[in-house]
C-alpha cells in the first residue's frame, strides 16, 4: 500500500469517526455510561446488595470498562490523519490514562486502585458539562495566585501567634502556651469560630487586647479572603475567555484548489483592466471636423 493511499485511509477514518464523536447522540450516549457508572458504584457501598449481585456487577463493570475503551478509540481514531493533535487536548490525555491503566496487572489487582480509578471516570463528566469545565480551569489557574495567598496567610498567622504566645502564654496556656497551640487558635479565629469567647476571654487579660484581635480579624478574615475570592474570580474570567475561544466556530476556509481557482480568476480580472486601459490609451485621436 502506496503512502497516498494509507494517508487517504486516515483521512478517511479521521473523518467517519470525528462524524461520530461529535454527534450529539455520542455525546449523550457517554455522559449517560459515566452517570451510569456513578451509580454503581455508589450501589456497591451496600455491602448485602454486592454479596447478593456480585456476578452481575462484576459483568457490568466490564461493559462500563468495553464501553469506555471503545470510546477512547474512536477518540483516537478521529485524529488518525493528525495523531500529535489528540495528545494536545488534557482531556484526551487524562481519558487515555484512566481507561489505559485500568488493564495494568497492578491496578486490577489491587482493589483500591480500581475503585480510585473506576471513580476517577466520574470525573470526565466536566467533559460534557461547560460550566462545571470552567470551574475544574478556573482552578488550575488560580493554583499560582492561591499559592502566594497561603505563603502570605502562613506569614500573617505565625507573627500574630508569636505576638499570642509572647503577651498570653501565662494566662492562657490552654490556647497560646506554644506556638502550635497559638497557629490552631488563630486559625479558627480566622473562621470566626469562637471569635466572641476568645475576646472575652482577652478583655480579662488586658483591655488592650482588643487591638489584637481587632488588627488579625480585619487581616485575616476580610483582606486576606477577599483577595482570595479577587483571585478565584479572575481566574473564573479567564477560563470562561478561554472557553468561549475554544467553542467558537471557525470559519470554513475554501479548499487548496479552490483557492487557487479564486486567485487565478483574480489576476485574470486584473489583467484584463489594466488591457482595457492600454487600449484605451493607445487609440488615435479624431480630429474634429470644421
Amino acid at each position: 500500500m502506496s503512502e497516498r493511499t494509507a494517508a487517504r485511509l486516515r483521512r478517511r477514518l479521521a473523518a467517519h469517526s470525528r462524524r461520530v464523536v461529535d454527534s450529539g447522540a455520542f455525546t449523550t450516549t457517554v455522559f449517560c455510561l459515566i452517570t451510569a457508572n456513578a451509580a454503581l458504584l455508589g450501589v456497591e457501598t451496600y455491602t448485602g446488595v454486592v454479596h447478593e449481585w456480585h456476578v452481575a456487577l462484576k459483568a457490568a463493570e466490564h461493559l462500563f470498562l468495553a464501553a469506555f475503551t471503545a470510546e477512547i478509540l474512536l477518540r483516537a481514531a478521529a485524529h488518525a490523519d493528525r495523531p500529535g493533535d489528540f495528545f494536545r487536548d488534557p482531556w484526551n490525555v487524562f481519558d487515555l490514562l484512566v481507561v489505559t491503566v485500568a488493564f495494568v496487572p497492578f491496578a486490577r489487582e489491587n482493589a483500591t486502585v480500581l475503585r480510585l480509578l473506576r471513580l476517577a471516570r466520574v470525573l470526565r463528566a466536566a467533559r460534557f458539562l461547560p460550566q462545571l469545565r470552567i470551574v475544574i480551569v478556573a482552578v488550575g489557574k488560580s493554583l499560582p495566585g492561591t499559592l502566594s495567598f497561603l505563603l502570605v496567610g502562613a506569614l500573617l498567622l505565625y507573627v500574630y501567634a508569636m505576638v499570642g504566645w509572647v503577651f498570653f502564654a501565662n494566662d492562657d496556656p490552654e490556647h497560646y502556651g506554644s506556638l502550635g497551640r497559638a497557629v490552631l487558635t488563630l486559625f479558627l479565629l480566622m473562621t470566626l469560630d469562637g471569635l466572641g469567647d476568645a475576646v472575652r476571654a482577652g478583655l480579662e487579660i488586658s483591655r488592650w487586647s482588643i487591638l489584637y484581635f481587632a488588627s488579625f480579624v480585619l487581616l485575616g478574615s476580610f483582606v486576606l479572603v477577599n483577595l482570595l475570592i479577587g483571585v478565584v474570580i479572575n481566574s473564573l474570567q479567564e477560563a470562561s475567555a478561554l472557553e468561549a475561544g475554544q467553542d467558537r466556530p471557525v470559519p470554513a476556509q475554501p479548499p487548496p484548489a479552490e483557492e487557487s481557482i479564486l486567485a487565478l480568476r483574480a489576476r485574470i480580472a486584473d489583467a484584463r483592466r489594466t488591457l482595457d486601459d492600454l487600449e484605451a490609451g493607445l487609440e488615435p485621436s479624431v480630429p474634429p471636423r470644421r
